[in-house]
């Protein structure tokens, strides 16, 4: 059932959506936020088109657009305190042993160059380079039940080396130097930790995986991971071992040799043994394929005098071989006794952001914002994640109550239950 076009929100939802937002209402602050908030959000659930500012005004029978327009993109008050609750809300749901934290991005397709970080890059909706903004994401995940807990727009250059640009978009000063998707994920990883979330592992695309400071990252943090990576990320095996070496002059040199040289991704798992593994059930039955797995050591440590990358820490290779015929490449510091069987359930976890990133541009309007600031689009992009967070709280209170498919619901239907 797709909300934005055919669900007519049932008669408890007020009294029950009240209850539910009383903690975000409480963050607000002043009377006139705490009475915004929940229109917003209302009309983000709400039927009849797109969810931009005015036509919600007109649905919700206001009488002017401005105190939502006003609400969403004033700078006036800050917002942290709202993403901290959602934070608390979604840890409260599905957090704790067993869940993941999904890293991704999405991308909004978008006209013009006036909107806060749109540049011709590449769009995962549209795959391909194209006029867009795209936003960093962490959803937490446990089982079948993802929950969106962040969002944080990448700037490109063309934003980030036009300082007059930013400051009519009001982007904060301290977002207008250059960062990185994978700087910008670990920096909201960060955010939602210190908030209490709780999860076992963090699964990223080859997008973030194949950035080495991102995997070092989160080793740093001490979190467990498992991530893409291209299938030309070279690694060396595990017996590898490390030879002093000398500089021209005879001195000895600042790194070592190794006595072999590293191999691809691709070339480490030709000559593996593969299995086919179900990860789990789909609408349309099992899903499975073929997967391999190896401890290696990835060629991303310091480079040597020979311009070598020198073997870092020992991660399991694991490899994916689809019966479409492609192959996709995985590391991750799960431990070293992880049976394939799990490996591969946890690299295959990812799929849930890819049904929340669906459902919040395609039922709750995520990309609907026509306003051109920063605060703005952060903003809505909050609203959009509370009202999916509300969304799934009412599946997993139907699912509690016994209905029949709950557990396999979507989320818009569960708003009827």
């Amino acid at each position: 059932m797709q909300l934005g076009s055919t669900v007519t929100l049932p008669r408890d939802i007020d009294a029950d959506l009240d209850r539910w937002l009383e903690p975000f209402l409480d963050a607000t602050g002043r009377s006139t936020r705490r009475k915004m908030a929940p229109l917003y959000v209302r009309g983000l659930l709400g039927s009849g088109g797109r969810k931009s500012i005015q036509p919600m005004a007109e649905r919700l029978g206001l009488s002017s657009h401005d105190p939502l327009h006003h609400f969403i993109s004033s700078p006036a008050w800050d917002d942290a305190p709202l993403w901290r609750v959602l934070a608390e809300q979604v840890n409260r749901e599905v957090g704790g042993e067993g869940a993941v934290l999904v890293v991704d991005d999405v991308g909004v397709p978008k006209k013009g160059e006036l909107s806060v970080g749109v540049a011709r890059q590449y769009c995962g909706e549209l795959g391909k380079v194209a006029n867009s903004q795209v936003l960093v994401t962490l959803t937490l995940a446990r089982g079948e039940v993802p929950l969106p807990v962040g969002m944080r727009l990448f700037l490109p250059s063309a934003w980030t080396d036009d300082p007059e640009r930013c400051e009519e978009a009001g982007v904060p000063a301290a977002a207008r130097t250059a960062q990185t998707k994978p700087a910008i994920a670990l920096a909201e990883i960060d955010r939602v930790r210190e908030a209490g979330l709780r999860f076992s592992c963090v699964l990223a695309d080859a997008g973030f995986g194949s950035s080495p400071a991102f995997r070092h990252g989160l080793d740093e943090r001490e979190l467990a991971w498992a991530a893409g990576i291209a299938c030309t990320q070279l690694v060396y095996p595990t017996t590898v071992k490390l030879r002093p070496a000398s500089t021209p002059t005879g001195r000895p040199a600042k790194h070592p040799v190794p006595n072999r040289p590293p191999c691809s991704a691709a070339e480490m798992l030709e000559t593996r043994r593969w299995r086919r593994i179900t990860w789990r059930t789909g609408t349309k039955g099992p899903l499975n394929a073929r997967f391999a797995a190896v401890r290696v050591r990835v060629a991303d440590g310091p480079l040597n005098a020979e311009d070598t990358r020198l073997p870092g820490a020992e991660l399991w290779l694991i490899g994916e071989w689809r019966d479409s015929g492609e192959k996709k490449y995985y590391l991750s510091s799960l431990p070293q006794r992880t049976s394939l069987r799990r490996l591969a359930a946890t690299v295959k976890a990812r799929w849930s952001c890819e049904q929340v990133h669906q459902q919040l541009k395609q039922e709750l309007g995520l990309g609907d914002f026509e306003g051109r600031s920063w605060t703005g689009l952060h903003r809505h992009a909050l609203m959009t994640c509370t009202a999916f967070a509300y969304l799934q709280h009412r599946r997993l209170k139907a699912a509690g109550r016994g209905k029949k498919g709950g557990p396999q619901r979507t989320a818009a239907a569960a708003v009827a239950a």
